[in-house]
């Protein structure tokens, strides 16, 4: 890997633990909110939060972006695509 890819993945990968220490602080303050209007835990935590389901979908996308489709899935499916469209080349 080259420098400056690394270097826009260490990016990538910080803004990302960012987004989730940021959503798990929002998380922790709504079901706190929640948890004081309802009097019930259950209930505040499961009663769920459109904002927080909307961002949780981001980060997951995010997530499988950044840990299961990166740069080395890429090059593995170009090479095995280039291996198939590869003809033997006959003397």
């Amino acid at each position: 890997m080259k420098y400056n890819q690394a270097y826009d993945r260490a990016q990538q990968l910080k803004k990302f633990y960012k987004n989730l220490l940021w959503f798990g602080i929002v998380a922790v303050i709504i079901t706190i909110r929640n948890f004081y209007r309802t009097g019930d835990f259950e209930r505040s935590v499961f009663s769920g939060s459109i904002i927080l389901t909307i961002w949780g979908i981001i980060l997951a996308v995010k997530a499988v972006k950044l840990f299961v489709l990166n740069d080395e899935w890429e090059n593995k499916i170009l090479e095995d695509e280039l291996k198939k469209t590869k003809k033997p080349i006959n003397f």
